[in-house]
């Protein structure tokens, strides 16, 4: 009897050991500033990931596109959203990285970004190049959007010292509440359209989005094929009376390339098999196929995905 009771402990603590590095798949995913989309779209993902992988246990944390790819570069995060445009600048080792990053695996291509550039309608802000002597907010350095706000101006004429002044805020909705406020003229963010936060700005100033004009969007697209004219569309924010052309890129799913094949392979086809889950949440992403995800953007795609894809025929 002694034996049998043993035996069955021992058959136990082995199942206990063997269950451990199932759930001990702790991963930490990397998301946006407060009031972006990447924020509940994240909170949406962790629900449908933890379900979709026995014994994953995730957290999520802010972040912002190029924070994001060296974060997961460096260890700090095995997941996270990525901006297409900037996301290669990394792998390219172009500024703003200190070097190339390595350990970075394309996961899925879910939706566009138009990198919205948005003034107080008494501010007579009509182009780039009016932005000179005016009072401006954007990202912290080294955000996706502050880095491309930071190249438009050059691509201008300007830099930050030609503004009358440059504030580098990590929440969209502090920015907006400068905004409303008067302390600055001008936002940029790189979201959605709409943007809840360029939304909540038109419910309280009269704003006009600047468009983006042909020459800076052809130098732009020839530095980074990342980059593409995308529309926001006529009627998008109140008072939008006319198409905006303006800068768009890719918003995608990143993951650290060591991350176990079967973890990642099971993440996409939970997105794959949840779109409707995930448009929810962001209108655009509706309408995604396997084949939208597997769009070749310049980042090499980890084993996990490309395994999905390759058994969908969209690789």
């Amino acid at each position: 009897m002694k034996i049998a009771k043993f035996a069955r402990l021992a058959a136990v603590s082995a199942g206990v050991a063997l269950a451990l590095p199932v759930a001990a798949q702790q991963v930490t995913m990397m998301t946006g500033p407060q009031g972006g989309s990447w924020v509940p779209l994240g909170g949406a993902l962790k629900n449908m990931w933890e379900q979709a992988v026995p014994g994953l246990a995730m957290t999520v944390t802010p972040g912002a596109g190029v924070a994001n790819v060296r974060g997961i570069d460096e260890g700090k995060a095995q997941l996270g959203f990525g901006n297409s445009s900037s996301t290669v600048d990394g792998i390219e080792g172009r500024a703003p990285y200190p070097k190339k990053v390595t350990k970075v695996c394309q996961v899925a291509n879910l939706y566009p970004q138009y990198f919205q550039v948005a003034a107080l309608a008494d501010a007579k802000i009509n182009s780039y190049a009016d932005l000179k002597g005016k009072s401006l907010v954007t990202q912290p350095k080294g955000n996706t959007a502050e880095v491309l706000t930071d190249t438009v101006l050059k691509m201008n004429g300007l830099n930050y010292q030609s503004l009358s002044k440059a504030n580098f805020q990590a929440s969209y909705t502090d920015a907006v509440s400068m905004m409303k406020d008067g302390h600055a003229q001008v936002m940029t963010l790189g979201t959605t359209a709409p943007a809840s936060a360029v939304m909540d700005l038109a419910s309280a100033r009269d704003i006009k989005l600047v468009p983006v004009d042909d020459k800076t969007m052809a130098t732009l697209k020839k530095e980074n094929p990342g980059y593409n004219r995308l529309i926001i569309k006529a009627g998008t924010y109140p008072k939008q009376d006319k198409d905006v052309p303006v800068i768009g890129y890719s918003t995608h799913i990143m993951a650290a390339c060591d991350l176990p094949e079967d973890v990642v392979y099971k993440i996409t086809k939970a997105m794959a098999e949840n779109v409707d889950a995930m448009a929810a949440v962001v209108k655009p992403i509706a309408g995604l196929t396997p084949k939208d995800m597997a769009i070749d953007i310049g980042v090499p795609f980890h084993k996990g995905a490309a395994k999905y894809y390759k058994e969908k025929g969209a690789l």
